[in-house]
């Protein structure tokens, strides 16, 4: 992390907008980071092993760190852009360090996207918080690698308050259209293959796909599906295009 993707550079270069904060933001950054590569599991358990002093010999002689607390009000205001901005930095350098040459699978690089629910409360909220009744909550879409090597997260787009239906589908293929948008403009010629759920089982995703190069895979799963049905009564009827036979003979798949 730090002699390959320099990290340190983009965590000096984070602001949040405090004044004249006694932590800066890049500390209270690497002990959120070092609690993710632990998986610890709650902000209480990171608060006490600070106050027993288990990352002291990470920080230089002295340095007093913040607390949860502060690490929360600290998050809270933090700018997205630039931990973004450090994520697009890893995401570049794994390029150039040709990461992807061969592909994630079958020579292809295969990314995935999927929709999320980043924060809920029935107590808390911000002037961008989605609501649904009393509840407040911010939801999005991530893109992140699938296959053969690291599975690095390539990019996220949020649900935008009043312009992305919190309620329904459309709302996060919405957000999945800026997604694809975002990173085939900002990591030209990364991605190959997108993946995304039966959500985007009709022809605006594919288009939207198609449009910015990129071969698309939808996955359903509900045999219900009305689309589904009606390709498979028009196809089934028709010659196969091709078949694949795994090596062993296990597997098969008709086209």
């Amino acid at each position: 992390m730090k002699n390959v993707y320099h990290i340190e550079n983009g965590l000096n270069k984070l602001t949040d907008g405090r004044i004249n904060p006694t932590h800066n933001t890049e500390k209270i950054v690497i002990l959120v980071l070092l609690g993710f590569l632990l998986r610890i599991k709650s902000f209480n358990e990171l608060n006490l092993m600070i106050r027993n002093n288990e990352f002291s010999k990470l920080f230089p002689r002295g340095t007093r760190l913040p607390l949860v607390d502060t690490i929360r009000d600290t998050l809270k205001v933090i700018d997205i852009k630039g931990l973004k901005r450090i994520n697009e930095y890893i995401i570049k350098k794994a390029v150039e360090n040709k990461v992807f040459k061969n592909g994630t699978i079958d020579g292809y690089t295969v990314a995935d996207i999927d929709g999320t629910k980043f924060f809920g409360s029935n107590k808390k909220s911000c002037p961008e918080c989605l609501r649904n009744k009393a509840h407040c909550f911010h939801s999005g879409a991530v893109m992140s690698i699938v296959g053969e090597g690291p599975k690095l997260v390539i990019d996220f787009e949020n649900y935008r308050l009043g312009q992305d239906s919190e309620s329904n589908d459309e709302g996060e293929q919405n957000v999945a259209q800026r997604l694809l948008t975002d990173v085939v403009s900002i990591h030209k010629n990364l991605i190959d293959v997108v993946v995304y759920d039966a959500l985007a089982c009709n022809s605006v995703w594919i288009n939207h796909c198609i449009e910015h190069g990129v071969d698309v895979i939808v996955r359903t799963k509900n045999n219900n599906n009305n689309r589904i049905k009606e390709v498979k009564k028009k196809v089934n009827k028709s010659e196969k295009a091709e078949v694949w036979i795994e090596e062993k003979g296990f597997e098969k798949i008709e086209v």
